[in-house]
């Protein structure tokens, strides 16, 4: 009888420890899911920042696939920032890679800039910058840093950078 009641209280004591450390992984479940929320936010604007044209004038400019310089374009060279009217959704739409420059999204847009409410406590920002990586200088504008950073719930943060280079100016495809 003694073995009985000894034998009780350890799988008592056991199971305890146990519905612990269950209630402790299931409240912090959740928090690995906000992270690749967030991850997956970043990776996805950066990937399409990343596939717009990097050309030495705005895609509009009708020299855009001729010009060999910054100082052949029709209009100004591309700047960093959208031109006037342009923007993620509508119909003047970003163009180039610089054109996300200082943009903000608050709350997740599909491509059609309607919100995704599961996604509406997520913020993102852009910053495009020259950037300087081997023999390709900051100085020369070959090379643009593109930062994505992403904020969500529970204080989550991450940033996540990448790189465009003049590889193919005259492409405004």
């Amino acid at each position: 009888m003694l073995e009985l009641i000894l034998f009780i209280v350890i799988v008592s004591v056991t199971l305890a420890g146990v519905a612990a450390v269950m209630g402790l992984t299931a409240q912090r479940s959740a928090d690995p899911q906000v992270q690749r929320q967030a991850l997956a936010i970043a990776e996805s604007l950066l990937e399409e920042i990343e596939g717009l044209p990097f050309t030495w004038c705005d895609p509009d400019d009708p020299l855009v696939a001729t010009v060999t310089a910054l100082t052949g374009c029709t209009t100004l060279p591309e700047a960093l920032g959208p031109e006037s009217g342009e923007s993620r959704f509508g119909s003047l739409r970003f163009d180039h890679v610089s054109d996300f420059h200082g943009y903000v999204m608050n709350g997740v847009t599909d491509l059609a800039g309607a919100l995704i409410p599961e996604l509406s406590a997520y913020t993102a920002r852009v910053s495009v910058a020259p950037a300087s990586l081997g023999t390709l200088t900051a100085a020369s504008g070959d090379l643009l840093r593109i930062t994505v950073q992403v904020s969500g719930p529970g204080g989550i943060s991450l940033s996540l950078e990448g790189y465009r280079s003049r590889h193919a100016p005259n492409t405004a495809l």
